[in-house]
């Protein structure tokens, strides 16, 4: 069984030394692109459940990324991002580690072209075409996480979560929003980084109930922009896509569709930018 939320023993890890003011539990330095040092991590920290959340939240091999002083090195979004993932799961493996519950991203469904078949998006929507390393890298590591689960049994569930904002960039966002001028590919979509973690924290509280492997949008209730979600679909939406809105689509409902984690682990997103207005 699970423990409660008071009995969990919660270990940090980073490639990085921590501040001091940040460590408020226990903390193991580690590289996730070392297998002897994701083994090391695993049998000091001997998790019943891991929370994986490192990666490189960008495509590090981009034009003109590659050419900027001090930036990492080329192939640090697939390295990181897959062979990073791969380490740990293999080590996980290793140790009998009873689940891991991985941080994605909805770049697997969004499509910066709009290729779209229907609005809103949902987890039955087809995967996009990826368009960068880092898209790329994160559908590779929904695959990954299934093969794993049916290879050796460790239970993964994939998150997907959207852009996720800091409580400083959503106040940022409240502060500078402008009306919307075209349609946006991305949706307008975000996460407050609070709800993600509550997304988590629900899915770690019913693992027992969550079949072996499975992934799940993650997304604010709302959107970025300052309109009611009709009034973008009429002026901005192109004709086709438009037409696949349902016609009780309203107010400011976000055009990603998170039901089936509500149906699975009940989340609901709890803040909006809007809040800092």
């Amino acid at each position: 069984m699970i423990p409660a939320f008071s009995d969990l023993d919660l270990v940090l890890t980073a490639p990085r030394p921590l501040p001091e003011e940040r460590r408020v539990k226990p903390f193991i330095q580690a590289d996730l692109t070392d297998f002897d040092q994701c083994q090391r991590l695993i049998a000091e920290a001997a998790p019943d459940v891991i929370l994986a959340v490192g990666a490189i939240p960008s495509p590090t091999d981009s034009a003109g990324t590659r050419e900027q002083p001090g930036k990492r090195p080329f192939d640090a979004t697939m390295r990181v991002n897959i062979m990073g993932l791969y380490y740990l799961m293999m080590a996980a493996v290793e140790a009998k580690v009873r689940a891991v519950i991985f941080t994605g991203s909805n770049v697997t469904v969004l499509d910066g072209g709009g290729n779209y078949r229907y609005l809103p998006l949902d987890d039955q929507h087809p995967d996009s075409v990826p368009s960068n390393s880092y898209n790329f890298s994160k559908r590779a590591d929904d695959l990954m996480l299934a093969w794993f689960t049916r290879a050796y049994g460790i239970q993964t569930i994939s998150t997907r979560p959207g852009w996720m904002h800091s409580p400083q960039q959503m106040q940022d966002l409240a502060k500078n929003v402008k009306p919307a001028t075209r349609w946006d590919n991305g949706l307008w979509q975000y996460i407050a980084y609070e709800d993600v973690a509550l997304g988590h924290r629900q899915i770690f509280d019913t693992l027992d109930r969550l079949p072996p492997h499975d992934t799940y949008l993650l997304g604010a209730a709302d959107h970025r922009a300052m309109e009611d979600s009709r009034e973008l679909v009429e002026k901005f939406c192109p004709p086709e896509l438009a037409k696949t809105v349902p016609e009780g689509f309203s107010g400011r409902q976000a055009f990603i569709n998170c039901q089936k984690a509500h149906n699975a682990f009940g989340f609901q997103a709890q803040r909006s930018w809007t809040d800092y207005a």
